[in-house]
Order: C-alpha cells, then sequence, then structure tokens
C-alpha cells in the first residue's frame, strides 16, 4: 500500500510578493531556460493559456535525476499569489512516485519583502524511501525563487505593472 507522506519549505525574499509569484510560478516555464539553462534545457505550455487546468512541461539537462515534469495546474489565486499543482508525468512518477501536488503561496512580508512557502504531497510506491530526494528538492525549489529573485533585482521593471492581475494570464506561450 503505497504510503503518503508530505514536506514544507520556506524561502524569504526581498521581492515582493505579486513579483515573484508571476515570475517564479506563473511564468517560470518562460524564465527557467533563459535563467537555469544548466537545469532547465526548454518548458511550455502543452495545454491551456495559463488557467486551472493548464498544463506545462520541463524538460531538463543532465543535471537533474530526471528528464522532464509535466504539471497540471488544480488551483489559482492570483490576487492571493497561491496556486496548487499536480505532477502527472516524469519526475518519478511511476517509477517511485504514484502522486504528487505542489501548493505554493507567495505572501506578503514587511518592507516590501516576501516569504514562498512550499507544501509537497507525494504517494510513494510501495517499499520506496525518498530522505535525500527531499533535500534534493527543497534545494531545487529554493534555486527556482532565488533565480527568478536574482532576475527581478537586476530588471526592477520586470513584472511590475500595475494590470489588474485578476484578470491577467499571465502564462506567456513565446516557445
Amino acid at each position: 500500500m503505497p504510503s503518503t507522506n508530505s514536506w514544507t519549505h520556506e524561502i524569504e525574499s526581498p521581492v515582493a510578493a505579486p513579483r515573484l509569484f508571476r515570475a517564479g510560478v506563473m511564468d517560470w516555464h518562460t524564465l527557467a531556460p533563459k535563467l537555469v539553462p544548466q537545469i532547465v534545457a526548454s518548458a511550455h505550455a502543452v495545454e491551456g493559456e495559463g488557467g486551472v487546468g493548464s498544463v506545462r512541461q520541463f524538460n531538463f539537462t543532465s543535471a537533474m535525476p530526471f528528464n522532464l515534469i509535466k504539471e497540471r495546474l488544480e488551483f489559482l489565486d492570483v490576487d492571493k499569489c497561491e496556486c496548487k499543482s499536480t505532477l502527472i508525468e516524469g519526475g518519478g512518477i511511476g517509477a517511485a512516485i504514484e502522486a504528487a501536488t505542489s501548493h505554493i503561496k507567495v505572501e506578503s512580508a514587511a518592507n516590501g519583502r516576501s516569504m514562498v512557502k512550499v507544501k509537497s504531497t507525494y504517494k510513494l510506491l510501495p517499499g520506496i524511501e525518498v530522505e535525500d530526494e527531499i533535500t534534493k528538492a527543497k534545494g531545487y525549489v529554493t534555486a527556482i525563487f532565488k533565480a527568478a529573485e536574482a532576475y527581478l533585482i537586476a530588471n526592477p521593471d520586470a513584472y511590475n505593472d500595475q494590470i489588474n492581475q485578476s484578470t491577467e494570464i499571465i502564462y506567456m506561450i513565446n516557445m
């Protein structure tokens, strides 16, 4: 019988929550190949336009233990900088993991800063242990948000528009 487990992780950032959420979550498939090409070879939307039900794929270099992941957006609240996605292919699905979801919330903090809160829930296949993989996963999540943070600090006008975020779809398909 597969066991269900979870882990949580928090990352502090000097970048405002809406900007970090948009760059590090909603538009990460566009930014990742540019910001971390040593890890993400390519990424693209597979279906949908960024709303609930949309699927995107990330193709990795040999730096990662798997070739790709496909994730489906299950929940999205852009105004609250929160989403939940389900891993539907790659990333150990079928080999070590039966199912996995990630819940990400980027909360505003004092002085324009933010706190990224991640909760990953997964169901392992029988006989699988993943303690080392959890540590690696937390490192990957931190690297994603720190790369987005560095980009936003270096580009203070990026993702800083005043468009009504609740009606704007951020998923840009320009691959």
